[in-house]
């Protein structure tokens, strides 16, 4: 029995040990002077001027999502099916329009031609998810986002250090979300940090993650103007837009500060994980042709080439057998058309018209890849998958 799980000992002895100390030499535990040296240490290993440190990466998702909609007002979104819930219910919360396109088959990220073809004068944002460490930038996407004046979010959640044309992504957009849950590339437990060169943007978002609060404002001349603005109000107790309480803590940032010191490494074995267990795949029957370039793999996808129920209801048996954790659908559980909130909302798309959408929900699943996920397991689970008929 091969016994895979999804993740394992992503908090290691090390990042216990630095809390501990931490725990026996501060007073202060809630969002203070760790959270902000973090915050300078994620922006510099990103190479963005500005980073905000949340209490998880769906957070970062609504409060980059509710930014654009205060800054830019009311209009649409384009995205793709293939995700993560709060991909499109930070669009919904919003109040925004999302509108989507199908996504390409080789790096499962929203296909750009068919994304540009979707701007209208109502689009303010095109929110580009980086699924399961594969890199989904595009150049042309890029440009016109720029040329237009339309936002460029990236999601980045799962594909820590991936990269594109020798630059992070997360950094080559307007705006960018990490999380840092337990199973992803790094963790500090629950996280997420929201990313941008912007320090406007940065500041907006610096007082939606706290009540929406002016004081958290770093612009003093803004602090000044809004003060003077309302003079009948307490300055400690201006609430200049509908924000929330996503801080995180002093803790969470003690433990991304140490794990950030062995990312790289921990990216680099996963790419290694990834090219042994796709060379050893059978590409007769599981899809291949992803795009490696600059990938930074966070799971195995295993993908039918051709759509058979009955086979993969045969590799689901097969992994389930062995104690190979897996999750159905890919990212999100695939296409999030068919998930009761957006349905309920929107009854009118259909989801069969997204065609590689639909096949990644029906045919395909992942299972885990960490970097002390052995080369035996890996070839093992590649001769499992191998031997399905």
């Amino acid at each position: 029995m091969l016994d895979i799980p999804l993740m394992s000992n992503n908090i290691s002895q090390s990042d216990i040990d630095v809390l501990i100390q931490f725990l026996q030499t501060t007073g202060r535990f809630t969002n203070g002077p760790k959270v902000r040296e973090f915050e300078e240490a994620w922006s510099e290993w990103l190479g963005v001027k500005y980073s905000l440190f949340v209490n998880s990466g769906s957070s970062a998702n609504f409060m980059s999502l509710a930014g654009i909609r205060e800054r830019y007002g009311a209009g649409e979104v384009i995205l793709s099916p293939i995700g993560w819930s709060s991909d499109v219910s930070a669009v919904i919360a919003a109040g925004l329009e999302p509108v989507f396109v199908d996504v390409e088959l080789n790096n499962f990220a929203l296909k750009a031609e068919e994304a540009i073809a979707k701007i209208t004068d109502k689009t303010k944002a095109i929110l580009l998810t980086h699924v399961l460490g594969y890199n989904g930038m595009s150049r042309k996407l890029r440009d016109i986002c720029t040329e237009k004046n339309i936002v460029l979010i990236e999601d980045v959640c799962e594909s820590h250090g991936a990269v594109y044309q020798n630059q992070k992504l997360g950094s080559i957009g307007d705006v960018s979300n990490f999380s840092f849950y337990y199973a992803h590339h790094m963790s500090t437990i629950e996280g997420g940090m929201v990313c941008t060169n912007d320090k406007g943007f940065y500041n907006l978002m610096r007082m939606y993650r706290s009540h929406g609060m002016l004081r958290e404002c770093d612009d003093k001349e803004y602090v000044k103007k809004v003060g003077e603005e309302y003079k009948e109000l307490y300055p400690e107790f201006i609430f200049t837009v509908p924000g929330y309480n996503m801080r995180s803590t002093e803790l969470n940032a003690v433990i991304g500060l140490n794990q950030l010191k062995r990312l790289d490494g921990n990216i680099r074995a996963r790419q290694e994980n990834y090219q042994l267990f796709i060379e050893n795949l059978n590409p007769d029957i599981y899809y291949t042709d992803f795009d490696g370039t600059g990938n930074s793999n966070y799971a195995f996808v295993v993908l039918l080439r051709e759509g058979d129920p009955k086979r993969f209801a045969r590799v689901v048996e097969a992994l389930q057998k062995e104690n190979v954790e897996f999750r159905r659908g890919t990212a999100g559980g695939g296409s999030l058309l068919r998930q009761p909130f957006v349905r309920k909302r929107f009854p009118k798309i259909n989801p069969t018209l997204f065609q590689n959408a639909e096949h990644i929900h029906k045919f395909g699943l992942y299972t885990g890849n960490y970097p002390d996920l052995t080369k035996d397991k890996i070839l093992g689970l590649c001769r499992v998958l191998n031997h399905i008929r």
